[in-house]
């Protein structure tokens, strides 16, 4: 699919995307959520050596855009990539940056 066949809707839907993936902290903690990974806050701040605050700020963010789902089991919410070709966005901007 080229970006000339999507929608309005869908252009604009991708670009909120990419805002929300667009700051160091959340692609970090889309990185993390690689492979099919499902994790909580508190693993996710701990890998990450930050606040749990922080954490849960810049996962709602990502949540509210549509790049995280969540699925809560019992007194825990794991977060996961909702699509996950999303990994392969934040490999392109490392490999661009290589350089």
């Amino acid at each position: 699919m080229k970006i000339s066949d999507l929608s309005p809707k869908q252009l604009e839907q991708s670009a909120n995307m990419l805002k929300a993936i667009a700051h160091p902290l959340r692609m970090a903690l889309v990185a993390c959520l690689e492979d099919g990974k499902k994790l909580t806050v508190s693993q996710l701040h701990e890998l990450l050596k930050i606040e749990q605050s922080t954490a849960s700020h810049h996962l709602g963010i990502l949540k509210d855009k549509g790049v995280l789902s969540s699925k809560r089991k019992g007194r825990y919410t794991y977060y996961s990539l909702k699509h996950l070709d999303l990994t392969s966005i934040i490999n392109c901007v490392k490999n661009c940056c290589s350089n």
